[in-house]
């Protein structure tokens, strides 16, 4: 895929095209199973250089999810550290990509917050976060999902490990902030339009924790998961949100809001499917 130079020298893409599927094929169906190299698309974003405290595990997510998605058959795009600009640009621009893609993956690692029931992502650059400056200094979640579901053809599925250590009223204050008008931690629930999973890495209103890896935990669990053949997406969420309440002792419970018409697995069976049949969590399901 080529890039326009003075784009690419403004951000900090990596992009990465692949013509065909490589490795084990992918499974998407609506009613049946499809194999192949078609084309699917995937935006994964990663902030952790804040002023306001940096977190340490955003880009290497950003890198491991990347180099999972690659090797079968997304057509991947990267960015980290992005401040406001770069990431409503490539949101727009992934939107474009996915236009015909039966498949589009979005995946953003750093901080997220809610507002009067909205949530939003953000920028490396964000400053003094209030309530009443919301749209013009984060990126609203509702407003690209909401893009995103007017793409009638394909599923959309967005993975959000955000609130990784919250910005907490205290933080807001340090800031200039005001406490009434700050605001609050963690990410609000929300409904996936048709055609559309959201998957989020802690429960509403919580904050989710970083580990002691080089990836979050909701990250590493997701990796391990990504890499089970024939594993249904739905499934799929249901082993991570088991491994990870066991792992952080039930403080870190990851949720799913969903209404995909269709079957979806990131790698195939060796019949060349998604086992939809799948009764339950597969085996090693919560072991670390």
């Amino acid at each position: 895929m080529n890039v326009d130079d003075s784009i690419q020298g403004r951000r900090r893409f990596v992009i990465s095209s692949l013509l065909s599927c490589l490795g084990l094929p992918f499974g998407f169906a609506l009613g049946q199973t499809v194999s192949g190299p078609i084309k699917r698309t995937a935006l994964i974003m990663g902030n952790g250089a804040y002023a306001f405290g940096r977190l340490k595990n955003p880009v290497n997510d950003v890198r491991g999810v990347a180099g999972a998605l690659e090797p079968i058959g997304f057509e991947v795009v990267t960015l980290e550290d992005g401040d406001l600009t770069h990431m409503l640009d490539a949101m727009k621009e992934f939107i474009a990509r996915g236009k015909d893609s039966p498949v589009r993956l979005f995946f953003y690692a750093g901080h997220g917050i809610q507002a009067k029931g909205k949530n939003y992502l953000v920028p490396v650059d964000a400053q003094m976060i209030e309530e009443n400056k919301l749209t013009t200094q984060l990126v609203s979640v509702s407003e690209f999902i909401e893009k995103l579901s007017l793409l009638k053809s394909g599923a959309n599925i967005v993975i959000l490990d955000a609130c990784r250590t919250g910005l907490s009223a205290a933080a807001a204050r340090r800031r200039g902030v005001n406490n009434k008008r700050s605001p609050q931690s963690g990410l609000a629930q929300m409904d996936a339009p048709q055609g559309t999973l959201i998957a989020f890495s802690t429960a509403p209103g919580s904050v989710a924790l970083d580990g002691a890896s080089q990836n979050s935990t909701y990250t590493r669990h997701l990796l391990e998961s990504m890499s089970v053949p024939g594993l249904p997406v739905e499934q799929l969420f249901k082993r991570v949100r088991i491994s990870v309440a066991q792992e952080t002792q039930q403080a870190q419970i990851p949720w799913e809001t969903s209404s995909l018409m269709g079957n979806f697995c990131f790698r195939t069976d060796t019949k060349g499917g998604c086992s939809s049949l799948i009764d339950g969590i597969p085996s090693g399901a919560g072991e670390n």
